[in-house]
């Protein structure tokens, strides 16, 4: 009887990478006898936190067909906004919601740009990237925001008992986002809009207003993943966040989303995040140049990709996701 486990049903439910997070721990931790002390995993965990709340969102736009490469100019600006808030003697709970609120207004910009103004997602969240970083520039002259009031960093830097409290959050996120792929009308709507955006909308799916929905959500998550970042660096920082939504997209399509749209799942962007937490880690441990690891991620995500897409045919039937199409409604 032939097994149904095949490579590519391996792939797709995760299992591969749960088994090359599983050897990358042993292959660590037998190289640096530092990897299994408590401060070091709970290190590991704070870094990739920001990584996973943000892409728990962002799996689910492009698991849509969509793509942000705002979520870096978003954790700036949201950041710096959370810091000048409470700095001017504002409740610091009340400088974080709006930072947070700062996020979700470039969120509903991406939306706009790309759903109404049919605006190529890559431009348009390009330019929200420069647009959101020039804003934070110019709110702070340029200067690191560093006046905050006492008790500003205790949402980046404490603990829930052993668990720090960016840790604690991301579990939240996670679970909240997985719900709301796996059971919720707007995840199942995701998926067929990835899948088809037109037949989703000759079924009734309201295409424009669940895409939008979906932006906003990346930029709450990403506004929310800026003020934590705030928190734990004790100021606001015009200039972090370079870079950072390669690394959400590299966690995400390691852990099986398509860059196509239609295929992707939240725990397992949680997965590709560990991976690529732990990979850095290593590095930082063994002593390997902090160079390397924009290298490492590249290779990481090419590879990635070439698996996607030789499991989709090797690139002959691949779907362009709506991301690479033209801003026109398809058929128009």
């Amino acid at each position: 009887m032939r097994s149904r486990w095949t490579l590519r049903s391996l792939i797709e439910s995760g299992a591969v990478n749960v088994l090359i997070l599983i050897v990358l721990v042993l292959v660590v931790s037998l190289l640096s006898d530092r990897f299994y002390q408590p401060g070091n995993i709970a290190n590991v965990l704070r870094q990739i936190s920001i990584i996973a709340i943000v892409g728990s969102a962002v799996t689910l736009v492009m698991i849509s067909g969509g793509l942000d490469l705002s979520i870096g100019g978003v954790l700036a600006l949201s950041g710096v906004t959370a810091a000048i808030i409470a700095a001017d003697g504002y409740p610091i709970a009340v400088a974080f919601c709006l930072g947070v609120a700062a996020g979700a207004a470039v969120g509903l910009l991406n939306g706009v740009l790309v759903v109404w103004l049919r605006i190529n997602a890559v431009i348009a969240t390009l330019g929200t990237l420069f647009i959101s970083r020039g804003v934070a520039n110019l709110i702070t002259d340029g200067v690191p925001v560093h006046d905050v009031p006492p008790g500003y960093n205790a949402l980046g830097v404490g603990f829930l008992g052993p668990v720090p409290y960016p840790v604690v959050i991301m579990a939240i996120v996670v679970v909240i986002f997985t719900i709301i792929g796996r059971y919720t009308m707007l995840g199942r709507h995701a998926v067929a809009i990835g899948s088809n955006q037109e037949a989703a909308r000759l079924s009734g799916i309201a295409v424009d207003a669940k895409r939008i929905t979906l932006y906003v959500l990346v930029g709450v998550m990403a506004g929310l993943g800026g003020v934590i970042l705030s928190s734990r660096l004790n100021s606001g920082q015009p200039t972090v966040g370079t870079g950072f939504e390669f690394e959400v997209i590299v966690a995400a399509v390691l852990g099986g989303t398509s860059l196509a749209g239609g295929v992707g799942s939240v725990p397992k962007t949680l997965v590709g995040a560990l991976i690529i937490g732990l990979l850095a880690n290593a590095m930082n441990l063994l002593g390997v140049a902090i160079f390397w690891q924009p290298v490492v991620q590249g290779a990481v995500l090419i590879v990635a990709v070439a698996v996607d897409m030789a499991l989709r045919g090797g690139g002959r039937v691949w779907t362009r996701p709506t991301w690479l199409r033209s801003g026109l409604r398809e058929g128009r």
